[in-house]
Parts: structure tokens; C-alpha cells; sequence
């Protein structure tokens, strides 16, 4: 895998090229747009009060830089990898390496989350999901039917994907436009309800609002299933920020702006929506969350394995997981693998449990892009058709800092993880297939 020529015509000869650019921008809404946006509104204002809306706001332009980051590498390949591709051409085969693992295992880590969280959903109106064998069912259904429809093929999982985001967003839609005309500013503004925390929980909500907006570096990874991708990704990225912010603020505006007991909601969104709405709208946004958490996961089933598979192709791990399926011309041996793993893990763990150690290896893959655009810049900057970022290296020198910030921010115990897992994946490294 290397970079991409001068001319940017370099085409995968196993992949087929067929997602187009609004595909790219549905999947790329419905990477980010998932549980995060259910949980948000309660545990950002029981952490931060009144100035939650503007907190949100905030950190849809933080990570606004991070998109910045990924949009640029992405103007300069057409292959699959994403984070790895960008680590390995700037830094060489073992950070590229490094990098390609700890993402993999967070897309592992996130689909058995995500799996827990969808049967959470669920549970609201069918109770078997809360546990037991119903629990179990919705868990090992949800992650079949989605490794089923990604070996069937990446446009088939495009289209479901960009379907789910339709799903998603017409009830936070009708949240938003008819919860608007029941806001009261006094409670969305200003005040400091029973409950409501303060700025001095700023660095605790930092990591909540990250995972409410993470999952935006998963787009480049299957770019050279895409039409255009050195074109269509950075695009895609650019609308999604902008659009999930607007979203984000305006969901988080009308939850406080009209449920007094919002710090202490656990299912904030429809439980606001009944206070305006009455039990329809709200049993709508529950069955939304349900279709969010799904579409995400999608996502995270879809992309996931391409980071297997490009670490496969290099070399690294058994020679099948770089396999082309003869009819459906995907990664399939990397889908079913991710498939497999992640469902122990969702049957082993819990939604919070999976999530946590998540958001810290996505932290490595922010930096390792970050500091690689740099790098690429001088080398690629000049194409006519590259993104050119104002301030030259800036933002990315911006990006680092930020999540270097957060990285401090982390836990103890999943700063060990990590660091165990690093090493895991530095052995695997030093032992290469002979074939490769």
C-alpha cells in the first residue's frame, strides 16, 4: 500500500469503487450520530449546568480540527487505511502498524459496546432485552445481520447505512422543531437547577463530549471502495462536522430548555420529549435510539475490518484476512473475524465497560493523523487537488495539543491497557509472514 501518484489514479485491482459521495456523507453522519447523542444532553448538563449547550458547541469546533486533520490526509490517497496509511507514509511500517492495530481494537471494543447499548434500547419496550436470553438475542442478531450485509458487499452496506441515517435523524428532527416552540430560555440559559455541575467538571465532560462526537476517522479506511475518494472524503467529512454540530446544540437546547430534571434523566431525549410531546413522540425517540445505536454499528462493522485487511495485506497476521471474496469482491475473512470477536466481547462485557478503553486508543490515532499531515504536507502539498488547511501546519499542531490534553485526562487503568495492548501489537510486528 502506498501512496497515491501524481496523477491520482492509482485504483485498487481487488476492490470495487461503488460508494458515491452522498453515500460517503450518510455513512460518514451515521458514524458519529449514534448512542452518544441519547446520553449526552443528561450526563453533559448534570456535569457542566446551563453552559452545556455552548460546551457542545465548543467541542463540535475542537473536533472540528481533528476533521480538518483527517480531511487533508484523505486529499492525498485513494487507498484504504485511513489513520494506519497516514501513520506508515509519514512515519514508517511500524507506527503505521502500531496505529492500524490500537483502531482496529477500538472498532472491536466499539461494536461490542454499541451491541450492549442497542439491547439497553430495546429493553425500553421490550423488556427481554434487559437480560437473559432476549438480551442475548438482540445481541448475536444485531452483529449477524450486520457482518452478513457487509460480506454481501460494500454498496449494500452504503445504502443500509444511509438508510439508518434517515431513520436516525427524523426523530431528532421533530425533537428539535417542535421542541423549540416549548423551550424555556431561563432553564436553557441561565440558572443553575438542583443537580446541575459546574466548569470545574470541564476535563470529565471533555471526554464525554469526544465520545459523543468520535467515529469521523472511520470514513477514510475503506477509501478505495469509494468513487472518488481523494475528493469525496474530505467533502464528507466537512458537511458531517458542520451538520452533527448544529444537531448536537440544538438537541442539547431544547433537553435542558425543557425538562427541569434533566441532570438526573436516564433516557433524557425521550423522556423531554414527553414533557411536549406527550408518550408518542417520545416512544419515536426511543425507537430513534434504537435505529442510531444500529446505524453506528453498521458503520463500525463496515469499516472496522478494512483496517484487518490493510494490516493483513502488509503482512502482519494470518494471510487469509487479506482475502478478496471471489463473488462479493470484499474483505470478507477480515468482516467475519471482526464479526466473531466482537460478539464474545459483547456477550463478556458492557456498554460502559467496552466504551471507556475505546476512547483512548481513538486518542493515539487523533495524534498519529495529526502529526502525519504535517509530514505529508511537504511531501504531497503541492497536487493541485490536495486540501490546503490555512495556517499551514497550525491546525494540525493544534489537533496534537488537544489530544494530548485529553490523553491526560484518561484513567490510570486504561492507560495501562493501552500500553499492554502497544506491546501486544509490537510483537505481532516483529514477526511478520514470509510471504509478505
Amino acid at each position: 500500500m502506498s501512496a497515491a501518484p501524481e496523477n491520482g489514479s492509482t485504483d485498487s485491482p481487488s476492490l470495487v469503487r461503488a460508494v458515491s459521495r452522498w453515500q460517503i456523507v450518510g455513512l460518514s453522519i451515521n458514524d458519529v450520530i449514534g448512542s452518544g447523542i441519547y446520553l449526552l444532553p443528561a450526563a453533559t448538563f448534570l456535569l457542566l449546568g446551563p453552559a452545556s449547550v455552548w460546551a457542545v458547541l465548543l467541542a463540535g469546533l475542537v473536533v472540528a480540527l481533528l476533521v480538518l486533520c483527517y480531511a487533508q490526509a484523505a486529499s492525498y490517497f485513494d487507498q484504504p487505511g485511513g489513520s494506519y496509511l497516514y501513520a506508515r507514509e509519514a512515519f514508517g511500517r511500524f507506527a503505521g502498524f502500531e496505529i492500524g492495530w490500537m483502531i482496529w481494537l477500538t472498532r472491536i471494543a466499539s461494536a461490542a459496546s454499541l451491541s450492549n447499548g442497542l439491547a439497553d434500547a430495546v429493553s425500553r419496550f421490550w423488556s427481554p432485552a434487559a437480560g437473559g436470553g432476549g438480551r442475548t438475542f438482540v445481541i448475536v442478531a444485531s452483529l449477524l445481520f450486520l457482518t452478513g450485509i457487509n460480506v454481501i458487499g460494500v454498496k449494500s452496506a452504503a445504502r443500509t447505512g444511509v438508510a439508518l441515517v434517515i431513520g436516525k435523524l427524523v426523530p431528532l428532527l421533530l425533537f428539535i422543531v417542535i421542541g423549540l416552540f416549548y423551550v424555556d430560555w431561563s432553564w436553557a440559559l441561565a440558572g443553575k437547577p438542583p443537580g446541575a455541575g459546574d466548569l470545574g467538571n470541564l476535563g470529565e465532560a471533555a471526554l464525554l463530549l469526544l465520545f459523543a462526537y468520535a467515529g469521523f476517522e472511520n470514513i477514510p479506511a475503506a477509501a478505495g471502495e469509494y468513487r472518488n475518494p481523494r475528493r469525496d472524503v474530505p467533502f464528507a467529512l466537512l458537511t458531517m462536522i458542520t451538520t452533527v454540530t448544529l444537531i448536537y446544540v440544538l438537541v442539547q437546547l431544547v433537553a435542558q430548555g425543557t425538562l427541569a430534571t434533566l441532570a438526573a434523566s436516564t433516557s433524557p431525549l425521550a423522556d423531554a420529549a414527553a414533557s411536549f410531546g406527550g408518550e408518542g413522540l417520545a416512544l419515536l425517540l426511543t425507537i430513534g435510539a434504537t435505529i442510531s445505536i444500529l446505524g453506528t454499528n453498521s458503520n463500525t462493522m463496515m469499516l472496522g475490518p478494512r483496517f484487518l485487511y490493510a494490516l493483513a495485506a502488509d503482512g502482519h497476521g494470518p494471510r487469509f484476512l487479506a482475502a478478496i471474496h471471489p463473488r462479493f469482491r470484499t474483505p470478507a475473512a477480515a468482516i467475519v473475524t471482526q464479526g466473531v470477536i466482537a460478539l464474545g466481547l459483547a456477550l463478556w462485557g458492557s456498554f460502559v465497560q467496552l466504551a471507556l478503553l475505546s476512547m483512548v486508543t481513538r486518542l493515539l490515532a487523533y495524534i498519529g493523523t495529526a502529526a502525519a499531515v504535517i509530514v505529508l504536507a511537504r511531501r504531497f502539498g503541492h497536487r493541485p487537488d490536495a486540501l490546503q488547511l490555512p495556517g499551514g501546519p497550525l491546525i494540525p499542531v493544534l489537533a496534537i495539543l488537544l489530544s494530548l490534553a485529553l490523553l491526560a485526562s484518561a484513567s490510570l487503568g486504561n492507560l495501562i491497557a493501552v500500553g499492554i495492548a502497544l506491546l501486544i501489537g509490537g510483537v505481532i510486528y516483529l514477526l511478520p509472514r514470509r510471504d509478505a
